[in-house]
């Protein structure tokens, strides 16, 4: 059965930081599987893309109550709260569930995924607002506990693997060399998508990271 859609209203080009210092501007979540037999590796790079960001604002994620490492920072005005589910990528929905029930965000625009895309060349990185989930069980997860896929998405490529047999290989392993500085340069980027959309919003973000 599809996800139900919500039809929230378009987020503005430039969302304004919020007034009150109570007030979440918006969730970033970084996605992939605890462990250290898990890291540097294709489906990771969300989280790491997550641990750059929070790194840059002089944070560090630490263990939450929400099955989640977390962070609460600010980003030039604007207050967001940078997570990375220790859920394993298959049950990334019940933390970001409680991560937006916790801090009582409605908005799914106020959610930012960052993910690695097979559907995308290695290191190529892109910004989109809602759309399918591209066989990533991370997404599905989220998808089913929110009820929505109209949440932003912060795509880092990784590239498809010789064959659909070979998906759970490519997605777990560490790459070559080459591949994982294309990767290392790709996270950077991706951490400075996350900025413009959290200080310019989504047009400017997609028109920003859709020129290359």
């Amino acid at each position: 059965m599809p996800a139900t859609r919500l039809k929230p209203a378009r987020p503005p080009a430039t969302p304004p930081p919020s007034d009150a210092a109570g007030v979440i501007d918006a969730i970033v979540v970084g996605l992939g599987n605890p462990g250290k037999e898990y890291a540097r590796t294709r489906h990771n790079v969300g989280e790491e893309a997550v641990a750059v960001l929070a790194a840059r604002l002089g944070e560090k994620l630490k263990p939450g109550r929400d099955r989640a490492l977390v962070a609460d920072a600010r980003l030039v005005g604007h207050r967001v709260i940078l997570a990375f589910p220790i859920t394993y990528m298959n049950e990334s929905g019940q933390a970001v569930g409680a991560l937006m029930r916790r801090h009582k965000i409605t908005d799914p625009h106020q959610l930012i995924v960052v993910h690695d895309e097979l559907d995308l060349p290695p290191g190529v990185v892109r910004v989109k607002v809602g759309g399918g989930l591209a066989g990533n069980n991370g997404l599905r997860s989220i998808t089913q506990h929110l009820h929505t896929q109209d949440f932003v998405r912060v795509r880092i490529g990784i590239g498809k693997p010789p064959s659909k047999e070979r998906g759970a290989a490519h997605v777990l392993s560490r790459m070559s060399i080459a591949e994982r500085e294309l990767l290392d340069v790709a996270i950077q980027r991706a951490a400075d998508a996350v900025e413009v959309l959290v200080t310019e919003g989504a047009d400017a973000a997609m028109r920003q990271f859709h020129a290359d």
